[in-house]
């Protein structure tokens, strides 16, 4: 009798114990962790952005074609450009919006008109006026990936081996980097001197992304990775391998590479040596 009495009364225990634990929050998944699959994009509206975990502003910045500095400036963010999730970004100044641009008749004389025409930029001076092919073979030594030029101080050489399968295009919806092609996992190396401001896949269109800074005014990118092996904050080498090539948001294996002056993008081919 005693027994079923001390049973029974350790059954309860049990069973009140059970029923004062579902009280405990239920344990919380970090999202750090890098394996889920539900990766959420980068997507601005309405000139703004809510910062995600895993963010940074120059991914945010690169999504919106601008200067890491002008996304800054308007959002009150200093070097080393520190952002946490759930803050706002703007990439337009909320308060040009409130502001009513006044009309003025200037009659301008012809020296104005004269260095308005000199410092007018045609999109002929950024582009290279011929674009020129790459083809290399994937077991070739003496090939242009070895080959650099020097441009405001960056030392550039080509990011990968193959074929160029598409060019840059200086319209508005237009191919802005260079397709280069070759097989799954062929090496895909840092195209000069640089930092890793971002490795991640948030951004739509661009798969699994590096994005290396060069200096304040130049960036460069590589997409569609199946494999990066590089870490954000990491200092790399012109030549030094940071990923391997993929086909991860694309329909081919073939690296995406681009470069950015300023927030824009520019044609790549008027920097990398040529054949």
């Amino acid at each position: 009798m005693l027994k079923t009495y001390l049973l029974i009364l350790t059954t309860v225990c049990m069973l009140l114990a059970g029923c004062s634990s579902r009280h405990t929050p239920a344990p919380v998944t970090s999202l750090s962790s890098g394996k889920s699959s539900e990766t959420q994009k980068i997507h601005i509206k309405n000139n703004r952005y809510q910062v995600q975990k895993g963010d940074t502003l120059f991914a945010i910045a690169f999504s919106a074609n601008k200067d890491v500095r002008t996304i800054a400036q308007i959002n009150g963010i200093k070097p080393p450009y520190v952002i946490y999730p759930g803050q706002t970004i703007y990439v337009e100044n909320p308060q040009n919006k409130n502001k009513k641009r006044k009309k003025y008749t200037i009659k301008a004389d012809k020296s104005s008109k004269k260095k308005q025409k000199n410092n007018k930029i045609t999109k002929k001076e950024l582009d290279q006026p011929k674009q020129r092919e790459y083809v290399q073979k994937h077991s070739s030594k003496n090939d242009n990936e070895s080959k650099v030029i020097f441009s405001n101080k960056v030392r550039w050489r080509w990011p990968a081996v193959g074929k160029v399968t598409k060019h840059f295009s200086s319209k508005e919806n237009g191919y802005k980097g260079l397709q280069i092609t070759n097989v799954e996992g062929a090496p895909v190396k840092a195209a000069a001197d640089g930092i890793v401001v971002y490795a991640g896949s948030a951004l739509r269109g661009y798969g699994n992304l590096i994005i290396l800074k060069h200096n304040d005014d130049y960036l460069s990118a590589y997409a569609h990775n199946s494999k990066l092996e590089v870490t954000e904050q990491q200092k790399v080498k012109v030549g030094q391998k940071i990923a391997e090539m993929g086909s991860t948001d694309a329909t081919k294996t073939a690296l995406r590479f681009e470069i950015r002056f300023r927030g824009q993008a520019v044609n790549p081919v008027k920097y990398l040596p040529s054949k």
